[in-house]
């Protein structure tokens, strides 16, 4: 897996804004991870925040622009999305739902004010709680989410707007059951947008990916997606940040040897 941030070289002009390091929480009965392929190219950000000892904050967002133009709102996104989480999600008797759409509304000032208008953001906000196995969620205009178990392969598909857009929208905050030995991906735009020969990867050849990959490890499954795009394209992905991220809940045998 790759660190998410590459160093750069040094220059003599200011530097923007970077944001934190991210180090994935240790969950009980799952694992998380993320992996992206290649330099940074546009405004993929992801990140994970443990905010109570059974909640798991995590997203993935796409702020619109080149890497080197929109530093300062990724910066200030991930600000938003810790202070606020941790503010939100910490108490002993909350409501996710209203968490999660309180932390939606956040996000999406954040996004505008900082970039002084409209930047749309894609993003998909989820709070996996350990003990019950469940994700509530907030799809910001993202690519849907794909949730694999014993039923087959389900999408999790916009729930609002993307970010950045109105300064007022709101997002509704459903909630998704991860059964023992299930899995959560999210892969970004820069995933299906893949291209070879003016075809696209898609969503349909992602899901065709998940159905044949082993769910026994986050970070491995992360790697199998962007390896298929990368085969697709027959080349190393140029055209825009290609990342993935999954959650992976584990099956009973390796919980309870975990």
């Amino acid at each position: 897996m790759q660190l998410p941030f590459p160093r750069k070289k040094k220059s003599l002009a200011p530097a923007a804004p970077q944001p934190a390091p991210i180090a994935v929480p240790r969950m009980n009965e799952a694992e998380m991870a993320a992996v992206y392929h290649g330099k940074r190219i546009g405004g993929d950000f992801y990140d994970f925040l443990r905010v109570s000892p059974h909640v798991v904050l995590f997203g993935l967002l796409d702020v619109a622009g080149r890497h080197q133009e929109n530093q300062t709102i990724v910066s200030a996104a991930q600000k938003t999305f810790r202070t606020m989480g941790t503010e939100l999600f910490s108490g002993d008797d909350i409501n996710e739902s209203n968490a999660m759409l309180e932390l939606s509304l956040q996000l999406n000032r954040t996004i505008m004010q900082t970039a002084g208008g409209v930047r749309s953001c894609p993003a998909f906000v989820g709070a996996y709680n350990d003990l019950l196995g469940t994700v509530c969620y907030s799809n910001a205009g993202h690519t849907p989410a794909l949730l694999r178990d014993h039923t087959g392969i389900t999408q999790l598909p916009a729930t609002g707007l993307p970010f950045g857009l109105f300064s007022h929208v709101t997002h509704d905050a459903p909630t998704a059951a991860l059964e023992a030995g299930a899995a959560l991906l999210l892969v970004s735009r820069g995933v299906t947008e893949g291209k070879c020969r003016g075809e696209e990867f898609g969503l349909e050849r992602v899901e065709k990916a998940l159905e044949k990959a082993t769910l026994s490890n986050a970070e491995q499954l992360c790697g199998k997606i962007l390896d298929s795009v990368e085969q697709f394209m027959c080349a190393p992905p140029t055209h825009n940040d290609v990342t993935a991220l999954a959650l992976v809940r584990l099956s009973a045998a390796k919980a309870a040897s975990a």
